[in-house]
């Protein structure tokens, strides 16, 4: 479960990115992830535990350190102990902003799941510190994680795997690289167990900014795909075989583009500055 917000306190920006973020050109998605983390004064720490590949976290240091960071270092868990060591929590109680890299979600789900960094991580999120992440790394943020599924447009039943992500808030459930990996169906799956979450299906190069008060903001070349279910009329998913499709009657779906954005709490969407942009022309 998300960390209680103290009083006088508010809640941390939660920065979910569809994998594949622009990183060279036009890095637009971290360089707003290092403003919101204190921009030159920013002090960000990188988990890699998602990757296998040796220069991730590399990677990302020296990207964050080309966009203005002050201070940027990696914390790797290889083992659950790791992720008790008093020294790695001290060095995450400095950090202004978190990060996590994409890989396997359930890397970080078995690594760090349940120890003491999991729930720091939840901690300095409830104090306003930023925690992002790409790919798997965005998956893992929510309370409920897609772990894995069916590709396709059309739910069925056993069509996506779910399992316990960090928690930083139970509102959501993430699903990314959305549109190029056809993604929808696990998706509408998963919603069809829990109902009261909002799906967000990301595109890659494209995050969801998710600020203090629950409206999700839109950045990045992509879109997306918000589905409330909160009005759902009915679903089959508990009368039907292994495979076969699921009935879901009385879904919301919007699409969202950069700009836009989605009030989680109210479930409702607005063109956000692209309506603006549109009146002064």
């Amino acid at each position: 479960m998300p960390a209680k917000v103290e009083d006088g306190e508010q809640r941390g920006w939660i920065v979910p990115i569809g994998g594949a973020e622009n990183k060279d050109d036009n890095p637009r998605i971290l360089k707003r992830f290092v403003e919101l983390c204190g921009a030159n004064d920013a002090d960000i720490v990188v988990i890699p535990t998602a990757s296998r590949l040796e220069d991730t976290a590399d990677r990302y240091e020296e990207i964050f350190s080309e966009l203005g960071a002050a201070r940027v270092a990696t914390l790797d868990f290889d083992t659950r102990r790791d992720a008790s060591e008093t020294n790695r929590l001290e060095r995450l109680r400095e950090a202004s902003g978190i990060f996590f890299t994409g890989g396997n979600q359930l890397r970080i789900a078995t690594t760090i799941g349940g120890t003491p960094i999991a729930g720091l991580v939840r901690k300095c999120n409830a104090r306003g510190v930023p925690v992002g992440g790409t790919s798997a790394g965005a998956s893992i943020l929510s309370d409920h994680m897609i772990v894995n599924g069916h590709e396709g447009g059309s739910p069925t039943a056993g069509g996506v795997q779910l399992a316990p992500g960090l928690g930083l808030t139970n509102r959501f459930v993430i699903d990314q690289h959305f549109r190029q990996r056809d993604r929808l169906g696990r998706l509408l799956a998963a919603l069809a167990y829990n109902p009261f979450s909002v799906g967000i299906g990301l595109d890659e190069d494209t995050a969801a900014f998710i600020g203090p008060d629950n409206t999700l903001e839109v950045e990045g070349s992509g879109a997306v795909t918000v589905v409330d279910a909160s009005n759902l009329q009915f679903s089959s998913m508990a009368r039907v075989g292994e495979n076969d499709p699921v009935c879901m009657l009385g879904l919301k779906v919007h699409i969202l583009t950069a700009g836009a954005t989605f009030d989680l709490e109210s479930r409702r969407a607005s063109a956000g500055s692209l309506a603006e942009s549109k009146d002064n022309h």
